[in-house]
């Protein structure tokens, strides 16, 4: 525990980081309770609408930090890339939770898995996403670079860069390409239709 405060102590913006994913979940729990629990709908938005403010007080207490002096570090990068896959994938778990919720307290459908093409489509469409928050990523971080402007306070901060192509790389492998070449039976198994359609009739 005494390791854990003094990284804290010596790493601020970890806290940051840290309260602010804690945060962004309880925001997302209280809403979806005020929601279906206690049927108090605008209380529900506003506090689903505080999400996005999280991530400009993460994205505040980094600038600030770096503002005040402190060496850019692993947990500076972190808080960027936070940010970024925060705000591109903000409204997807948001939706993803509260499908959950609303099966779970409110006789709402079951979460739907997708499969064959749907599933391929989903993937892509994740895959993009991921390039999306690894780009907003860099440009946070860039921000951050050309804001502070000390070369060497925020040299660590450039070696996030080619790790966000390492991401982007990793994801499209696991993902999309993966789910391409997965044996086509496979994909399209739980697709009645689709399995009992002649070979030549299928697309």
């Amino acid at each position: 525990m005494n390791k854990i405060w003094d990284f804290i102590e010596e790493n601020p913006i970890a806290a940051v980081v840290a309260g602010g994913e804690i945060a962004f979940w309880v925001a997302i729990a209280a809403g979806l309770v005020a929601r279906y629990l206690l049927k108090l709908r605008r209380t529900s938005v506003v506090l689903l609408l505080l999400t996005p403010v999280i991530d400009l007080v993460v994205l505040a207490g980094t600038v600030i930090d770096l503002r005040d002096g402190g060496k850019a570090n692993f947990v500076h990068g972190l808080a960027a890339v936070y940010l970024g896959f925060s705000v591109v994938f903000g409204h997807s778990m948001i939706k993803w939770a509260d499908v959950r919720f609303a099966h779970r307290f409110a006789g709402g459908p079951p979460p739907r898995k997708p499969d064959g093409r749907e599933k391929l489509r989903a993937e892509w469409r994740d895959w993009g996403k991921c390039v999306a928050a690894c780009a907003l990523a860099a440009v946070v971080l860039l921000g951050l670079i050309f804001l502070v402007g000390d070369t060497e306070q925020v040299a660590p901060l450039w070696g996030w860069l080619p790790r966000l192509g390492v991401v982007t790389a990793i994801w499209f492998a696991t993902g999309p390409l993966w789910q391409q070449f997965t044996p086509r039976h496979d994909r399209a198994g739980s697709d009645p239709e689709e399995a009992h359609r002649p070979e030549g009739a299928r697309r």
